[in-house]
């Protein structure tokens, strides 16, 4: 019997989502809808032969993967995982397989449409004036118009890119940046190319577009933030970690920017009374910015594949 264990099926979906039956009978599924404390993932998983991450739902580093003597195969949805130690994978001889997501687009639309959506909540105070009608007042402060305000960018590839038409038809002026980013890139979408303090300093909505890795964790700190506008809002669908997350909260409390709309947070699910949730001028979300229905459906459809491949011995979408 094959062991396969499906964690962080948060929506509790991902049985209908595929046709596991279609791995055969010697294989037995189990889906996790609630997430494992860190220090209990060796010791519920332990039994598996497979695991299903979604993402960067749960971290594996090294300390647990060498606790799990059975794991044979490793998918993850997408090409890449940040939060798995895949080299020690490899060196223990297990196999790591992906999901491309057609092409690896697909999560595109669903990100930046939650980008706006939260930048639409903090400017035109959705979540504060709706707290404030149910309590009995009315109109408490004032909206934020997005005509000629200014988008900043951080980060121009797929993501950051496809934000920048719906910025035009709002009227607002784009710049953006990044480590990497050419004059190039910047003039075929005709956003402005600027330094990372100018960014800063210009920005009214500053919107956060980066793969997390080494060049950008902790790549906003104290000192970037109070370089921002005290009216400026901070939008991050990207992960949680590229900000440096007490100073984002020390900001938010002490008024050094206006606002934060987060759907990405350094632990995740947030933890219970965590600070963000107690300040009136943060908008918050359960990292939705590639889950959609037809975006998952596809993910998990990959997934057999993937497991299938393996039990064949001609696995996919090998990664590492």
């Amino acid at each position: 019997m094959i062991n396969v264990g499906v964690l962080d099926d948060y929506q509790g979906r991902a049985r209908e989502f595929a046709d596991w039956g279609s791995l055969g009978d010697e294989v037995e599924m189990t889906f996790f809808r609630e997430p494992i404390a860190p220090e209990d993932l060796v010791t519920v998983l332990a039994a598996f032969d497979v695991l299903v991450l979604m993402r960067e739902r749960t971290a594996f580093p090294r300390s647990v993967l060498e606790g799990l003597d059975k794991l044979r195969l490793l998918v993850t949805t997408g090409m890449g995982n940040a939060s798995v130690d895949v080299s020690f994978l490899r060196e223990k001889g297990v196999v790591v397989s992906g999901t491309t997501m057609a092409g690896g687009s697909a999560g595109v639309p669903s990100t930046v449409e939650v980008a706006w959506a939260l930048i639409f909540a903090t400017m035109k105070r959705v979540t504060i004036e709706d707290r404030a009608i149910r309590t009995g007042s009315w109109q408490t402060g004032f909206p934020m118009n997005l005509a000629g305000a200014t988008l900043g960018l951080a980060g121009l590839g797929r993501l950051g890119g496809a934000m920048v038409a719906p910025a035009r038809v709002f009227g607002m002026d784009v710049v953006a940046w990044s480590q990497h980013l050419t004059e190039e890139r910047a003039g075929e979408l005709g956003v402005r190319k600027v330094s990372k303090s100018e960014l800063l300093a210009t920005s009214d909505v500053l919107s956060i577009h980066l793969v997390l890795g080494e060049r950008t964790r902790g790549l906003f700190q104290a000192d970037d933030l109070a370089r921002m506008k005290q009216s400026a809002v901070l939008i991050n669908t990207s992960r949680g970690p590229i900000v440096d997350e007490p100073a984002l909260v020390d900001a938010l409390r002490d008024g050094t920017i206006g606002a934060a709309g987060l759907d990405v947070f350094d632990q995740e699910p947030l933890p219970e009374g965590h600070v963000f949730a107690a300040l009136e001028n943060t908008v918050l979300l359960p990292h939705l910015g590639y889950v959609n229905e037809p975006g998952l459906r596809v993910m998990y459809a990959q997934v057999v594949e993937d497991i299938d491949a393996f039990l064949r011995g001609m696995p996919l979408r090998l990664i590492g």
